[in-house]
């Protein structure tokens, strides 16, 4: 089975999804993992992002795995590098590249040839698992983005800064030429800026179930 779940940073789409595989048994897949692990390997190199060709050459050569919804790069288990201002910055360009982003979605539809998953992003609901079970897109007011994403205190940006970089990357998410943010038609919209945690799970888990 595929629960996949789609929307804008700091609607608490990794959360949810995180419960709702836990409640259901399933793996939890970040879609995003992957490309902020191949932007953080991209950094750590040096190479020229604006090179399309060899950041798809680089990103082809990499080892990534996912285990325990954790990402391993090269073996180096990175998942708590993954969100560091510098990564955030650059994320979106990287995964705007669309060969790149048919590298990362084969890798995806890898891991549910063997297992049932609870996956978010940006485009799972419309690219890479159009034909899932359940789709949901959540959403959030760019304040509430904001301020949910500095209380998570990784950022040495400001509430302010923070809000214009979501709303950059927002527009970066929302204008790809392939993969962009966008509400599936079958998708179940929830808005979550004055829901809990608690709430927006409970809904797509009587969703899932009924």
């Amino acid at each position: 089975m595929v629960v996949a779940i789609d929307g804008p940073a700091g609607c608490g789409k990794s959360t949810v999804a995180k419960i709702l595989a836990e409640r259901l048994h399933l793996t939890f897949l970040n879609s995003g993992s992957f490309y902020r692990g191949i932007t953080l390997a991209l950094l750590r190199a040096g190479i020229d992002l604006k090179d399309e060709q060899k950041v798809l050459d680089f990103a082809r050569g990499l080892n990534l795995d996912y285990v325990n919804s954790h990402l391993f790069l090269e073996g180096e288990d990175v998942e708590d590098l993954l969100h560091t201002d510098q990564v955030d910055a650059y994320a979106a360009q990287v995964s705007a590249i669309v060969p790149l982003r048919h590298i990362v979605n084969e890798k995806i539809r890898e891991v549910t040839k063997s297992l049932s998953i609870v996956c978010e992003g940006r485009d799972m609901t419309t690219v890479v698992f159009p034909n899932a079970e359940h789709k949901f897109y959540l959403d959030a007011s760019i304040d509430v983005q904001a301020q949910r994403r500095f209380n998570q205190g990784v950022s040495d940006l400001s509430l302010e800064e923070i809000k214009e970089s979501i709303r950059k990357r927002d527009e970066i998410d929302k204008n790809k030429a392939e993969g962009a943010l966008k509400i599936a038609p079958d998708a179940l919209y929830i808005d979550t800026s004055h829901l809990t945690i608690e709430e927006v799970c409970e809904i797509m888990t009587r969703k899932i179930q009924n």
